[in-house]
């Protein structure tokens, strides 16, 4: 797998320019950051990678994203090793807030009475890059084991004789039976 590049989908949003009543954004990755993020997360490919972003200042600096990610991706069935596509609908609601600040000291959220006390992600040099934000939450959300519909796994290597297994041994052991085991002799490598 690609080392990972967090910046391959960059939207910083300066916490100075955000209004009181808050930014609505919207954005959509184009065909080259999709297959830059694709290639990040291991994907085959991502149709779609689009996020609705509510930006909203709050105390001492401290400002709340919350919004949704939203995507066609496509994956491989881990258990037919065919192509997929999936879908990933993740929900965010986080509170960035500047080191030293009263709410990153406390832990407090942009609104005292909504009840979270969630510590705040730290906001770096001003700015909240909305990009980055996106392609962390579409990783989150990607299925770890994603597989196609009806597939079930199957071992093809089942034992014939129930005691013909890997713990055959231990098993055997733990009865008070004797284990004989026949060495096999692997040939030496040529020098």
């Amino acid at each position: 797998m690609e080392k990972s590049n967090p910046g391959a989908w960059k939207v910083p949003v300066a916490v100075s320019e955000i209004p009181e009543d808050g930014l609505r954004i919207s954005i959509e990755a184009d065909n080259e950051t999709r297959a830059a993020i694709a290639r990040q997360a291991g994907l085959r490919d991502i149709a779609r990678l689009e996020a609705l972003f509510h930006v909203t200042p709050g105390i001492d600096g401290a400002v709340r994203v919350d919004g949704r990610i939203s995507a066609r991706v496509g994956q491989t069935c881990v258990v037919t090793l065919e192509p997929i596509e999936n879908e990933v609908d993740e929900v965010l609601d986080l509170v960035f807030a500047p080191p030293g600040s009263r709410s990153a000291a406390t832990g407090e959220s942009v609104d005292p009475a909504d009840g979270e006390h969630e510590p705040p992600e730290p906001l770096v040099d001003g700015t909240i890059d909305l990009g980055k934000l996106a392609v962390e939450f579409l990783i989150l959300g990607l299925d770890p084991y994603p597989r196609k519909d009806g597939a079930v796994f199957e071992s093809v290597l089942a034992p014939d004789d129930p005691a013909d297994h890997p713990f055959a041994g231990l098993a055997a052991l733990k009865s008070g039976q004797t284990v004989q085991k026949t060495a096999k002799t692997l040939p030496k490598k040529p020098r």
